[in-house]
């Protein structure tokens, strides 16, 4: 009988052998394939900050600094969060024309991607408000009474009963809030721009929002009746007195000239 020139291999060798096959092909997946969504997003976000920054050197750097840090001509941007950003840039409001009392809502001259390039680099100089997103701001769902409520404790006294806005003192004003974004009328509530004092979660949740939002949409809307007839702008006393002083009062004034000379034709004849 012939002697083995080879010794006999152990039974679990091909097993070992295909479990190093597995984790070389398992090694060679991981370099080359394609990278995950986690790190596709971080990816996008980085692109998204650098070209934000490039937008900001060049719109915004000259009056609030070159990193966010504010200057005497503009504040800090430093913590403000992604949705003040959207919010002044997104009506037009930023970049201003000149410093005054209040900016106020122009044409806007940045394209959606932009300001969103622009909100990322301002959230990475500090935490702030971000973006609220579609159902944020939806009125689906909502209580419009509740919202109508809400709205006129703590906005009517400057915007008015039904959002027209109105003056303020030393030539500042609260806007119109007819045909305003949903979604910036969410971010002003967020952020508090200029003059209005900011409302976080913690003083209005996220629900309250939405619920004034519902009640901005049901009186100011494309398909608002207004069962009184004419609102005279929905201004409230302001413009009711104003009627009732010119022609309210002029129509006495006009009454009484006529009993007067109708008197005085009678006491003549």
């Amino acid at each position: 009988m012939k002697k083995l020139s080879a010794r006999r291999r152990h039974p679990l060798a091909a097993v070992v052998v295909l479990l190093l096959a597995l984790a070389a092909t398992g090694g060679l997946y991981a370099a080359f394939a394609p990278a995950s969504k986690a790190q596709a997003d971080t990816t996008a976000q980085s692109l998204a900050i650098d070209e934000g920054k490039k937008l900001y050197s060049v719109g915004c750097a000259s009056c609030h600094g070159t990193g966010g840090q504010g200057s005497s001509d503009g504040p800090s941007l430093v913590g403000v969060g992604a949705a003040a950003v959207d919010f002044q840039v997104g009506t037009g409001r930023m970049p201003a024309q000149q410093p005054g009392a209040q900016i106020p809502r122009k044409k806007v001259i940045y394209s959606q991607a932009e300001i969103d390039q622009l909100a990322a680099y301002i959230a990475s100089l500090g935490a702030g408000p971000t973006v609220p997103t579609k159902s944020q701001v939806s009125p689906e769902g909502a209580d419009i009474a509740k919202g109508g409520e809400l709205f006129r404790t703590n906005c009517a006294q400057c915007h008015n009963f039904t959002g027209k806005g109105g003056a303020l003192t030393h030539g500042k004003f609260a806007p119109s809030l007819e045909g305003v974004d949903p979604k910036h009328i969410y971010e002003a509530m967020q952020t508090g721009p200029q003059n209005m004092p900011s409302f976080p979660d913690t003083t209005l949740s996220e629900k309250n929002k939405k619920d004034i939002i519902a009640y901005l949409d049901a009186v100011n809307g494309d398909n608002t009746e207004s069962p009184g007839g004419l609102e005279l702008g929905g201004l409230g006393p302001v413009s009711e007195g104003l009627f009732g002083w010119i022609f309210g009062l002029g129509a006495l004034v006009a009454v009484a000239v006529w009993v007067a000379a109708r008197t005085a034709k009678a006491k003549k004849s």
